[in-house]
């Protein structure tokens, strides 16, 4: 099902201006930081870029999901975590400087896997629809639109780090505004059929949460990892990037029903991350500061 051309060529904008807005926030040390804090950083991008996509996967097959929904859920368990994981970090008392090294390392890594990732999907659950590929022309341009204003933001940040914080709170706002607009004009043109899917789709979607915060929790308890790591960890692969699974959705495959999964996904973990994070909270050990602090 094909989007209107002004949802086609606004969303990438929105994309685009989310994505720098997030370089705003990173600096060089996010990334420097794997080196001096390996084992967390490789648990989170094991779970991120291994966990997920098999478990996503697995719902597919168990669900018998048809071969659109399964792509679309195959892209959104291929995107990286959302800017908004560390805003529930931060409230739930984890590490929100490893978050900000995951979301920096994943939105670079997503560039390289999600073309892979959604290739795969759809030769798998597709067949033969050479009509809907991840042509090559498109994986260059997921590629750009990930790096590129993420670099940009960043470069802003380190010629003038005061008006980058400056900058960061209303930009933000102003982008998820614009996007907001866009997604609620996409999604109200098909919003019959949106509506429809969600019987099929809504156990497949919250039980892909379920497990994604799950994971991201426990995998790092059982591997030793402080509590606050854990969080960290836990919300970096439950939060997605539902915006950049949207895109690919609509902007660069042109189907509507693969977005279908990334919209339903994107409403529904506000709901378990917020009961999570209540859960967390008084389950809390009653020290002062289990959180390291936030890195500006």
């Amino acid at each position: 099902m094909e989007t209107t051309t002004i949802v086609a060529k606004a969303l990438p904008l929105a994309l685009a201006l989310i994505m720098f807005g997030l370089g705003l926030t990173l600096k060089t040390d996010d990334f420097a930081r794997i080196i001096k804090f390996p084992k967390p950083v490789v648990i989170g991008l094991a779970a991120q870029m291994l966990i997920l996509p098999t478990a996503a996967f697995l719902l597919c097959k168990f669900f018998g999901l048809p071969s659109d929904l399964s792509i679309g859920l195959m892209i959104l368990a291929a995107s990286p975590g959302g800017a908004t994981a560390n805003i529930f970090s931060h409230l739930s008392h984890g590490d929100v400087a490893l978050n900000l090294t995951l979301t920096a390392v994943n939105s670079v890594a997503a560039a390289f896997t999600l073309p892979l990732i959604v290739g795969f999907a759809i030769s798998h659950f597709a067949g033969d629809a050479t009509e809907i590929g991840l042509q090559f022309g498109k994986a260059i341009e997921v590629f750009a639109i990930v790096l590129i204003p993420v670099a940009i933001g960043m470069f802003v940040f380190n010629r003038s780090p005061s008006f980058a914080r400056k900058v960061d709170r209303p930009f933000r706002a102003f982008s998820l505004l614009v996007l907001v607009v866009i997604v609620i004009g996409a999604v109200s043109k098909e919003w019959e059929t949106l509506s429809s899917y969600f019987a099929q789709l809504g156990a497949v979607v919250l039980a892909f949460n379920l497990l994604s915060l799950g994971t991201g929790y426990f995998l790092p308890v059982w591997t030793k990892l402080p509590r606050a790591q854990a969080i960290a960890i836990s919300m970096e692969i439950g939060i997605h990037n539902g915006t950049l699974a949207i895109y690919i959705a609509l902007s660069v495959l042109n189907r509507f029903s693969f977005a279908v999964p990334a919209a339903l996904y994107s409403v529904l973990m506000f709901f378990t991350a917020g009961a999570f994070t209540l859960l967390l909270n008084r389950a809390r050990p009653n020290v002062r500061a289990i959180a390291r602090p936030a890195v500006d």
